[in-house]
């Protein structure tokens, strides 16, 4: 944001048009007990050059992850966004857009929403979407408490994959922990995968519901029609935590017996911004539209038969009910939905898929490498990947990721952070991005590390 000063007379006229003397006015209401006692020293001042030099200085020294060589994933992705997705998204009456509760003031936002949420069905193979939730963790909660208003009467018990990002799972806990009769229980891995026998023999008439992500948080690519014969076996509802860009060459959570799939909208040009703020998508099966979390933009016509959009289903007081509401968030990540909508249609079926391959083939390069040196080894050789996967190595990870960073390579993640049993495991993530120079640089330093 550029700073604009004001001169003595602008300080003079805003002050006359708002009814006071001088700026210390501005104050009066707060007592002189609380107000500083002597005015700050500040350094002497300096030109709006000399500021933006000593700015850039100062950012220089910061260590930015476009400056490194990254492989960083679980959960953040570091894809390519386009030129138009900032230039559309960005657009000042998208940014400053009214609250779409009033439609005849933002026909365009419930337009775009209407947009996004035939894209985020399209994507998923489900029947409806709701207008975005404000990440993917509190979608998979939301998911959960969604089952139990569907399909809780008699029954009380979630059962969660340990594949599901570690942070989703607590975020899940958290949300369901106080509410009444329903508990969360973890199916266990086994290769890197959700046990179907563990699940077969965990999932019963008392289940409410079965949530497994995929690919999973080790990269990993379930089977999902066999998760989803265990659950509908037992009557049990099915969830998916979904990656959007891996839809692109999946089939979708919809085509094998899904109830709801939601995730993480990130990697839909959201960028990295240390952990948000980002988006989350949910969609769901048609007979459950009612029960829906969030906002849903519906099409609709005029008095005069022009088409128009308004939100529908759901009234504001819906979602401020306490325990009664259908979902206690009552907002979506509007502005980060729509440039999530914007890449979608840039891209089109055909480049999304041309982005998913690219993934693919470098996460797939990335691992033959790496399992190729001294010491170093794929952790589930034979399971099918996407962009991440998960490898072990003759040091602790932790160590390895110091080394690496001396040398401005970011090699992953240290999987002991959540299972405290493979301390020498990390997780490396390669998107549509990375280069074979920079995977070989990779390899070539994971190979000296020490």
């Amino acid at each position: 944001m550029p700073y604009i000063p004001h001169s003595a007379e602008d300080v003079r006229a805003m002050l006359a048009a708002i009814g006071v003397r001088t700026v210390d006015d501005l104050f009066e209401d707060i007592p002189k007990s609380l107000r500083a006692r002597r005015k700050p020293r500040l350094p002497r001042p300096i030109t709006e050059l000399e500021l933006q030099r000593e700015a850039a200085a100062a950012a220089a020294k910061t260590e930015t992850f476009d400056r490194m060589n990254a492989f960083v994933g679980a959960g953040v992705y570091d894809h390519f966004i386009p030129a138009v997705v900032q230039h559309l998204a960005h657009r000042v009456e998208t940014v400053t857009s009214y609250t779409p509760y009033q439609p005849e003031a933002s026909q365009g936002n419930l337009t775009f929403m209407f947009e996004y949420q035939t894209a985020i069905c399209e994507l998923t193979g489900m029947d409806v979407s709701n207008a975005s939730m404000y990440e993917g963790g509190s979608a998979c909660a939301e998911a959960c408490l969604m089952a139990v208003r569907v399909n809780g009467k008699g029954r009380r018990k979630i059962l969660v994959s340990r594949g599901l990002h570690p942070e989703y799972l607590r975020i899940t806990e958290t949300y369901l922990r106080n509410i009444k009769d329903v508990v969360v229980e973890e199916v266990p891995l086994k290769d890197g995968v959700t046990d179907l026998g563990a699940l077969a023999r965990m999932a019963d008439a008392d289940t409410i519901g079965v949530l497994v992500q995929t690919p999973n948080f080790l990269g990993i690519i379930e089977d999902g029609p066999a998760v989803a014969a265990a659950a509908k076996a037992k009557g049990a509802k099915l969830l998916v935590c979904a990656d959007p860009i891996s839809l692109a060459l999946l089939e979708p959570p919809g085509a094998w017996g899904a109830d709801i799939v939601c995730g993480e909208g990130q990697q839909l040009a959201s960028g990295l911004a240390y952990g948000g703020p980002y988006f989350g998508f949910f969609a769901a099966k048609q007979e459950y539209i009612r029960q829906m979390p969030g906002r849903i933009s519906g099409e609709t016509v005029d008095v005069e038969g022009r088409r128009g959009f308004v939100l529908t289903l759901g009234t504001r007081e819906q979602h401020i009910r306490r325990d009664r509401a259908t979902s206690n968030i009552c907002t979506n990540q509007g502005l980060l939905a729509l440039r999530g909508l914007v890449y979608l249609a840039a891209l089109g079926p055909t480049g999304l898929r041309e982005v998913a391959e690219g993934c693919l083939a470098n996460a797939h390069y990335a691992a033959e490498r790496i399992a190729a040196l001294p010491g170093w080894s794929l952790s589930f050789p034979g399971k099918p990947f996407f962009h991440e996967f998960a490898v072990d190595g003759p040091l602790p990870a932790e160590r390895v990721i110091a080394s690496l960073r001396r040398k401005r390579i970011l090699p992953g993640v240290a999987l002991s952070r959540w299972w405290k049993d493979a301390p020498n495991r990390l997780l490396v993530a390669a998107t549509e991005v990375k280069t074979r120079k920079q995977i070989d640089a990779l390899a070539k330093a994971l190979a000296s590390a020490k």
